[in-house]
């Protein structure tokens, strides 16, 4: 009897789990997602905007995608006449707010395109969270000389 109480407050628990992740990952839309087309030997960059309806903020912790080999979250900064680059861990999607990755802020890094991609298609790219729920949603392919949506 123990053992059945013991599995069984096991499942309340990852359902609880799984309820929760699930309630996040309700709250949160992606939409206006591009990605610039380079040559595949060049590294390429993407960008969309997260909304958060939700009461709580969440944070954006990884990217994928089949269309590129490596997907890392990255952020330019600007520092008088000198611009960086670096690779960021996370980002924050604060509650009632949005995030967006745009050209000179926030970006996703691509590398390692297994083809080249064609100008005016589509590609799936999935956002993971800390709470490790996910979205999928499709980027357009623009020109390299896009500034914006």
């Amino acid at each position: 009897m123990k053992k059945l109480t013991l599995i069984h407050t096991g499942i309340l628990t990852i359902s609880a789990f799984l309820a929760a992740s699930n309630v996040q990952a309700a709250t949160l839309a992606v939409h206006d997602c591009w990605i610039r087309s380079m040559p595949s030997s060049l590294p390429s960059s993407g960008y969309f905007v997260v909304s958060n309806d939700g009461d709580q903020p969440a944070t954006l912790t990884g990217a994928d995608t089949p269309a590129f080999g490596m997907a890392m979250l990255h952020k330019s900064t600007s520092n008088g006449s000198t611009s960086t680059m670096s690779e960021v861990t996370s980002a924050e999607v604060p509650a009632h707010g949005t995030l967006a990755f745009a050209p000179s802020g926030y970006h996703l890094m691509l590398e390692d395109a297994p083809k080249p991609l064609k100008i005016g298609t589509t590609i799936p790219l999935t956002l993971t969270f800390s709470d490790h729920s996910t979205i999928a949603t499709t980027c357009a392919v623009k020109p390299a000389s896009t500034l914006g949506k």
